[in-house]
């Protein structure tokens, strides 16, 4: 979420987060199932314990996440544990039912899996523990957040994910233009994985985008992955090897991992960085391309910042456990569509 992703510069994300942050909610007006519904987590008078369960922790947005959350739980006085869940399910379940058993007041969870969401919630809700989620949406009543009601979604913090996708395929559509390609000698890569719905929503919202500003029709080639990159690229390879004919790409994907992939790959399959267009989103990896100052296929990439999101999520359930705040339905950070002569004033911290 996306998974994606990211590390910045910690002051970001502990200034006044409530001037930039946009909150959503859905259509339906209620509040999420689960601990909100029938297991209310009760205020806490004394100090806040709270444990934050991410996927993939050494990845560098959700190392760039926990930071931010370590600020602002040390700025309000908040006792916080971040647990590396790597992409273990069953470890949710079991750091879960321990973080509870510690006498955690609320629990933050990035999921390395959705079906598992629904075990989570219940453990939660028998707790009376607050249950919040960042980045990746899970459902209380079933495995597959995509066909669930919307009021059984558990509260999320993280970033709109179609209208992230929607700036990556407006920007690949300028770059496209800008080329002068052959529609009919191009073709469009969609990359994620795609049982991660925040993930789908992405990729969606990038073909429509795409679609719409492109000024051609160019067939899209959709490529299931891991989400990571070298998973990405020995699927992207064998997608290039399957359309021998085409002279030009444009990769778009769920995150940065996706996008990098897809442009090693081309680049290894002998495309010159002129006939590619990647549009990453995260900007985490793509900048590695722009610091090497030689020309590359990532033409440009989304930043999102992972420490704004953590912030949030410890703010948001600061407010809930002391002061009776309900959960917004979801809360957005900000992006900004970065490239290579703009990531540097944007604030964009490479690992």
């Amino acid at each position: 979420m996306f998974t994606e992703h990211h590390r910045r510069p910690m002051a970001a994300a502990a200034l006044g987060l409530a001037t930039v942050l946009v909150l959503a909610s859905c259509s339906s007006g209620q509040q999420a199932a689960g601990p909100e519904g029938g297991g209310e987590a009760a205020k806490v008078e004394g100090k806040i314990s709270l444990t934050y369960l991410q996927k993939q922790g050494d990845q560098e947005y959700f190392v760039g996440e926990a930071a931010g959350a370590k600020a602002k739980a040390d700025e309000l006085g908040i006792d916080l544990k971040v647990v590396n869940l790597g992409t273990d399910a069953n470890k949710t379940i079991s750091e879960a039912q321990s973080a509870i058993s510690q006498k955690s007041n609320g629990l933050i969870v990035v999921v390395p899996d959705p079906a598992v969401g629904p075990q989570v919630a219940q453990i939660a809700k028998d707790a009376k523990v607050a249950l919040l989620t960042s980045d990746d949406q899970i459902c209380t009543t079933g495995p597959d957040p995509s066909s669930c009601p919307p009021d059984a979604l558990v509260p999320r913090i993280g970033f709109s994910g179609a209208q992230m996708g929607g700036e990556v395929g407006k920007r690949a559509a300028a770059e496209f233009k800008k080329a002068g390609w052959n529609a009919a000698e191009t073709r469009t890569i969609s990359a994620w994985k795609q049982d991660v719905t925040v993930c789908t929503d992405r990729v969606e919202a990038a073909k429509d985008a795409f679609a719409a500003a492109a000024g051609a029709k160019v067939q899209n080639i959709d490529v299931p992955t891991d989400n990571s990159p070298t998973g990405a690229q020995d699927k992207i390879a064998a997608t290039v090897t399957a359309n021998p004919d085409v002279k030009h790409w444009v990769v778009w994907g769920c995150n940065d991992e996706n996008v990098q992939g897809g442009v090693t790959a081309l680049e290894n399959a002998g495309f010159k960085a002129d006939d590619v267009i990647g549009v990453g989103l995260g900007a985490y990896l793509a900048c590695k391309n722009w610091s090497s100052g030689k020309p590359s296929g990532m033409k440009a990439a989304l930043f999102i910042n992972g420490e704004d999101v953590g912030a949030l999520a410890v703010q948001t359930m600061y407010d809930k456990l002391k002061n009776g705040k309900a959960f917004p339905k979801e809360a957005f950070a900000p992006t900004t569509m970065v490239d290579a002569g703009t990531w540097k004033s944007a604030g964009v911290t490479c690992g």
